[in-house]
């Protein structure tokens, strides 16, 4: 198949430090590349792929000092794959609902993503005018406040198998923190489990312009008056292994409907459980006394942490190899291409039909279809 990969353009294609969504987007362009087919990625220029890369912006937004408004790159990088649209079989949009206006001439061909929360008032009825287009959600969870819709499946995120090397017995004796600094991210809860606890807590996180005063009036002044807590700043890819490899566990002590929640799975593939507040997507990700454990406050999150070491850290890797590689959801998403108008009409003609309806399309090997 021709598929075209429509990323945000705030960070790169992986991103060099924080970045959920671009991160996903690069890993199954990736993966499709590997599977045999022809992928075009629509990206920030300094992305890294083996797809053709259709720079869209000089840099990730995110990074450039010079840019204040990304609506104006996203707009040009709409423009560009509207022209090109005839060129492809799929074209996967990773973006919101920027690119919904302009949908309606090749709508057979479209599937979007949904990587972000929706249980914001102002989505239900942009959804219910828009409710044909095909959306994938990346957990069942995420769909409960969602009009009727057109969901096309739930794929859950997944990562290279190589990509964060199991850790048998961590050299550290700390708790981590990965992620965004944010009140819904909750890490004043990490810092006072560390403290209840009597661990040390090592917070790698970023902090958004628009978090900027939670982190000066709130959390900053926690970290200075606690001993026990450090706080390293963002991390990049090959920090990251060390940091949650060598953790006793990884908090995750949310308060919002976190859609999917990348970072549980990172600590999987190292071998390091989780301890989550039941919020979002945390039932359907961690097996509670397998991968981690699911709280619902303060007292059952410090429980657990001194429960963590009684969890076998083969089996939470074995677990992440078994559920959350991208190899899975290379074929998960495959899946659902062929189920689109467009790809079928391809597979039809390809098989000299020319109705719909036949019993043997959907099993037809796609990574030849040019």
């Amino acid at each position: 198949m021709k598929i075209a990969q429509i990323a945000p353009l705030a960070e790169r294609c992986p991103p060099r430090l924080y970045g959920g969504t671009e991160r996903i987007v690069a890993y199954l362009t990736e993966e499709l590349v590997r599977q045999g087919h022809d992928v075009t990625l629509f990206a920030s220029g300094d992305s890294k792929t083996s797809a053709r890369l259709v720079p869209c912006c000089d840099v990730a937004l995110r990074l450039n000092p010079a840019v204040s408004d990304p609506l104006p790159y996203h707009m040009m990088m709409l423009e560009e794959v509207r022209r090109r649209a005839d060129d492809f079989d799929v074209l996967h949009f990773h973006i919101d609902l920027l690119h919904y206006p302009m949908l309606a001439s090749f709508s057979d061909k479209v599937v979007t993503t949904l990587h972000g929360r929706l249980d914001l008032a102002d989505l239900k009825p942009f959804y219910s005018m828009f409710w044909r287009y095909p959306l994938v959600s990346i957990s069942n969870e995420q769909r409960r406040p969602m009009p009727p819709v057109n969901w096309a499946g739930t794929v859950y995120h997944g990562l290279p198998q190589d990509l964060l090397p199991f850790t048998a017995k961590p050299k550290g004796d700390y708790l981590a923190f990965l992620g965004r600094i944010s009140p819904e991210k909750r890490p004043d809860r990490a810092i006072e489990i560390a403290a209840r606890s009597g661990l040390p807590l090592k917070i790698a996180a970023k902090v958004d312009k628009t978090d900027q005063a939670y982190w000066d009036e709130f959390i900053s002044p926690l970290v200075a008056n606690h001993r026990n807590v450090e706080f390293i700043g963002e991390i990049n890819e090959r920090q990251k292994a060390d940091f949650l490899g060598n953790a006793r566990a990884l908090l995750f002590p949310i308060d919002w409907p976190e859609p999917f929640g990348l970072v549980m799975i990172e600590a999987m593939a190292c071998g390091t459980p989780t301890v989550a507040f039941r919020c979002g997507s945390v039932p359907e990700v961690i097996d509670d006394g397998v991968t981690g454990f699911v709280v619902r406050d303060l007292d059952e999150a410090i429980d657990a942490v001194r429960r963590v070491d009684s969890l076998d850290r083969a089996r939470v890797r074995a677990t992440f190899e078994d559920r959350f590689t991208v190899e899975r959801m290379g074929r998960e998403y495959v899946d659902i291409y062929r189920n689109l108008p467009s790809v079928r009409r391809v597979i039809l003609r390809s098989a000299g039909l020319s109705a719909p309806g036949v019993s043997n399309s959907g099993q037809m090997d796609l990574g030849a279809v040019a």
